[in-house]
């Protein structure tokens, strides 16, 4: 999303957001001056504004999934996405996910904050799922840091399946950055195909799914 809509959201949308929803928000202050990584629990539709009400009036986008749209439906998230500027996603190519990487990591590099869920997909328990390391990836490509963010609420107003509630009861928890500075050297010097690689992918993912459960239960 360029800075204009972003600023429009900004000053008109994040506000009844906040004011219906959220409960409270702590840690503002962990956001850099910079673009950033976010990262954060995926338990409802709902995580989506409370995200962007955390990154507005920044440039930002999100990974959005377009394989479980159809007809009308289709083209109407397409036209949001593409206002949105975010980057589509069909889980079931092979080939968009690869796009999705290079797309993710050249936005980034063109200063966007990144708005991602390690999940990949919402929780159907509300509770914390295991990462998967498409984050690592892109933060290895970038080298921004990477913010983590707990959600606490957005399963009870919105679960998957269930019916759409109004309470003001969300609660943000925002961590400080992570810079990964070790392994992010480490990377420099090993074959994106080796094992080794894959191992510090599987690290950051672990430390980072960590920074997520422990400022969620906060």
């Amino acid at each position: 999303m360029n800075r204009f809509n972003s600023t429009f959201l900004y000053l008109f949308v994040a506000p009844i957001v906040k004011a219906i929803f959220i409960k409270e928000i702590k840690g503002k202050e962990n956001l850099p001056k910079t673009n950033f990584i976010l990262t954060s629990n995926h338990q409802s539709y709902f995580d989506i504004p409370f995200c962007g009400t955390v990154c507005v009036p920044r440039k930002f986008t999100f990974i959005g999934q377009i394989d479980n749209h159809k007809g009308i439906a289709k083209e109407l998230v397409r036209l949001c996405y593409l206002w949105a500027e975010t980057i589509p996603l069909n889980r079931n190519s092979e080939e968009s996910k690869k796009q999705v990487m290079e797309k993710a990591i050249e936005m980034v590099k063109r200063g966007y904050v990144l708005n991602i869920y390690p999940e990949g997909k919402r929780s159907t328990t509300g509770e914390i799922q295991r990462g998967k390391w498409g984050v690592a990836k892109i933060f290895l490509e970038t080298g921004v840091p990477i913010i983590p963010m707990g959600i606490k609420g957005a399963f009870e107003l919105f679960p998957p399946k269930g019916k759409m509630k109004f309470k003001k009861i969300v609660k943000i928890n925002i961590g400080r950055p992570l810079y990964f500075k070790e392994e992010l050297e480490k990377a420099k010097k090993v074959e994106k195909s080796s094992e080794e690689y894959e191992n510090i992918c599987i690290s950051i993912t672990e430390k980072i799914m960590e920074e997520i459960k422990s400022l969620t239960h906060e």
